[in-house]
């Protein structure tokens, strides 16, 4: 059994266009928790979860990952890490099926064709597996997007806005399965424009500011 996993930041700040959107920023998430990031637009809300996730540089202080610089555990940091950012980051050209074995590849798993399915049914584009992704809705383009992470065996969530384009019994749906990932010892840092609850567990807040 892994032991609980916990993310920090110390003294994380970001500059962007020689602007201060944010400094001097400490945290402490620990297993079973969410972190929703609020703050004005512009305050780098996005540049926050994108420095998480190791694709923007952090340019003040650290981030952390079980106690350790997540860029002195890149490899084994990408592990552990699940990110959905508000665009769908899907293949148009491929099948929705296509696209889930692809992104969950990258993961190191290998999902058969039952578990797929089973997958779509559970976020409400049931049969849709061989369907080019270019000829979905956005809604369920975002169904199929978010349906990665039943997939994922990450135990840090990272989610821009997930709720985006979602009806109400989406909204829930995804609540829930952030829920189910936080009762398992997992995660999850999000932002969301949208007032949603997670199960019972009361969101950790940081409200960022320049």
């Amino acid at each position: 059994m892994k032991p609980a996993s916990t993310l920090s930041f110390s003294k994380l700040g970001c500059n962007r266009g020689g602007r201060q959107l944010f400094q001097n920023v400490d945290c402490v998430l620990e297993a079973g928790r969410w972190l929703y990031v609020a703050g004005a637009n512009g305050v780098g809300k996005t540049s926050l979860l994108r420095m998480v996730c190791g694709l923007a540089p952090i340019e003040a202080g650290d981030i952390l990952w079980n106690g350790t610089p997540i860029h002195a555990q890149a490899d084994a940091y990408r592990q552990d890490l699940c990110y959905l950012g508000h665009l769908n980051a899907l293949q148009e050209s491929m099948t929705v099926q296509e696209n889930l074995v692809f992104t969950a590849a990258l993961g190191g798993l290998a999902p058969d064709a039952a578990q797929t399915r089973a997958v779509l049914k559970q976020f409400g584009v049931p049969g849709r597996e061989h369907q080019l992704v270019r000829h979905l809705s956005q809604g369920q383009k975002r169904r199929v997007a978010l349906s990665r992470l039943a997939l994922s065996p990450a135990r840090l969530w990272v989610l821009d806005e997930p709720f985006v384009a979602m009806d109400e019994a989406g909204v829930r749906m995804l609540a829930d399965l952030i829920a189910a990932h936080l009762t398992q010892g997992g995660l999850a840092v999000l932002t969301s424009h949208q007032q949603v609850d997670i199960g019972t567990i009361p969101a950790q807040m940081l409200e960022l500011r320049a």
